[in-house]
């Protein structure tokens, strides 16, 4: 181990490191190139693939090159997740985790616990906790918390406290007073799209659901420095490059974060390739509409793309359903907006020449958001084309279809299944879980099938969710054979949904996605062969490095 690592570290992360030629051998290297699928050697120069080939041939046809040797360890494209939120990574990491939480108890003593860390009269607030993860009350229910609950121990101290999806917060009486909400008052009115939660007499309890917690609570939160954001992507990019992720598709930035990225940028910190997406309707929307697509700033920074709401999501149950809840008869959910704002947000996009990217959980979301392509398409032509519904974890089984006919690609989060799969089927009931999580009925009916973790809702490691898109089992190994294995993926299928079919959602397959002549050299080293090992064995499996452009951006020792 001691001599690959130390051939391994010959190349710091310096600017001058990507232009050092070199061949990388003794490798297993999986390409993602149908064309040359496995080889032992590759030779880089000036972060590029140039030749790829056996060892030998490698190593005569450059002989003054340095040399990297794998030590027989596997080599794959740099991992792309196709969705997630990078500076939500970052605000992750410096607020309290409340991921793995198993009561509200257990949430108060870890929020105790950080509070002590935090100036008298800040904000206490973290993200992670899931009322599906508690032990159920009598009848059997997983209700939500409540401000009460939190009163007793934070009673001047505003508290607020995201749920693991972000589509829930939960706050405390000191929190409700800042933001202007009187708790012993009676209840603002729900906003469109999302529901305050109110007692017997009206009153606020604590829990706001999507744009009512957006609105309400998080919009009137005070907002990160440009110093604390700067410290938030530190910690974020520090993050992916040590779980061998090359590249992210950010769904969702706002002009500050872009304001951060840009200086990142600018000093050469910035280690990843960010397909970002702007947030919904704002500035930045008019920005780009005027002035144009950001593309490659860099080499590092993409956006020609819109990322929508359509519904919220299905543990809070917030995902928009075609029919009742099964387990909450009278609730169908919530959607983000009525169906013509969301054609005209969609109509604006595509002329403006963006991809439209529309988060969609419920089949009734998901249905919504296709009726509102095909009319769009039909009136606009479709913009640039590769429209994607973000998630799609309940798709009416008539519905599929529809994604090929009008060109829509599935992105999808294989750790959303599983983490799910213990309450999934009694949001929906037998018939429509067949819709639910189905990347085998997708991948089948020609559906482009880009993989991603939605990280912070779930963990930032790819290769958890390559073990989950090939198992459907939880890291125990539950259940035995798999939550409906048969909409299982082979493993050829999930690395090329961590990279070329990534890449393809982003408008990238050009660049990056796969180890050929000419595109971009990122690749990871692992300790072990994903693609050969036995299943439980993935999760064993580490990143020994990370390169982007032929520059390593991680060791272990990092």
């Amino acid at each position: 181990m001691r001599t690959v690592l130390t051939a391994l570290l010959l190349f710091p992360m310096t600017a001058s490191a990507q232009h050092t030629p070199f061949v990388l051998h003794n490798a297993r290297i999986y390409t993602v190139d149908d064309t040359q699928p496995r080889v032992e050697a590759m030779a880089v120069d000036s972060g590029r693939v140039v030749a790829l080939g056996l060892n030998e041939e490698m190593l005569i046809a450059y002989p003054d090159w340095a040399r990297m040797d794998a030590g027989g360890r596997t080599v794959v494209p740099g991992l792309i997740d196709a969705h997630a939120h990078l500076m939500g990574l970052g605000q992750f990491l410096t607020r309290v985790d409340l991921v793995g939480t198993e009561s509200k108890a257990d949430v108060i003593v870890r929020a105790s616990e950080f509070a002590e860390t935090l100036p008298e009269g800040a904000w206490l607030m973290g993200r992670g906790w899931d009322q599906n993860d508690w032990a159920p009350a009598p009848d059997g229910s997983h209700p939500f918390p409540s401000r009460f609950d939190l009163d007793e121990i934070f009673p001047d101290r505003p508290v607020w406290l995201r749920r693991v999806d972000g589509h829930a917060g939960w706050v405390n009486s000191a929190a409700l007073r800042e933001v202007g909400i009187d708790p012993d008052a009676l209840a603002p009115s729900s906003p469109a799209g999302g529901q305050v939660a109110v007692d017997e007499l009206g009153r606020p309890i604590g829990i706001f659901l999507d744009t009512a917690e957006e609105r309400l609570i998080e919009d009137k939160t005070p907002p990160p420095t440009h110093a604390e954001l700067r410290e938030q992507l530190r910690r974020a990019l520090a993050t992916t490059a040590r779980f061998g992720l090359t590249g992210v598709h950010e769904a969702g930035i706002r002009t500050d974060t872009l304001e951060v990225y840009r200086e990142a940028i600018g000093n050469g910190s910035f280690s990843i390739r960010n397909y970002a997406m702007v947030d919904g309707i704002v500035d930045l929307l008019e920005t780009i509409c005027v002035e144009g697509i950001v593309e490659g700033e860099g080499d590092r920074l993409w956006i020609r793309s819109l990322k929508l709401y359509g519904d919220g999501a299905l543990g809070s149950r917030g995902a928009a359903l075609l029919a009742d809840y099964e387990d909450d008869p009278g609730n169908r959910g919530l959607f983000r907006y009525d169906q013509s704002l969301l054609l005209s947000m969609v109509q604006k996009a595509m002329q403006c020449g963006l991809q439209v990217n529309v988060h969609a959980i419920g089949d009734a979301a998901a249905r919504a958001v296709l009726d509102a392509y095909e009319a769009s398409i039909a009136a606009t032509g479709g913009g640039p084309g590769r429209h994607r519904i973000e998630h799609a974890q309940v798709v009416a089984l008539e519905d599929i279809p529809r994604f090929v006919e009008l060109g829509v690609i599935a992105s999808v989060q294989p750790t959303h299944a599983t983490s799910d799969m213990p309450w999934a089927e009694d949001r929906v009931g037998p018939e429509r879980i067949q819709g639910a999580y189905a990347w085998r009925r997708f991948l089948d009916a020609g559906v482009r099938l880009p993989l991603g973790s939605d990280f912070p809702v779930e963990s930032v490691d790819p290769l958890l969710g390559f073990y989950a898109a090939v198992t459907r089992q939880d890291p125990d190994g539950n259940p035995l054979n798999g939550w409906y294995p048969d909409q299982r993926l082979t493993r050829e299928e999930a690395l090329r949904g961590f990279t070329i079919e990534a890449a393809y959602a982003g408008f990238m397959e050009d660049e990056v996605g796969s180890l050929e002549v000419g595109k971009w050299a990122d690749f990871v080293i692992l300790s072990r062969d994903i693609m050969t090992v036995p299943a439980r064995a993935i999760l064993d499996t580490h990143v020994e490095a990370t390169f982007l452009a032929g520059e390593q951006i991680y060791a272990p020792d990092d």
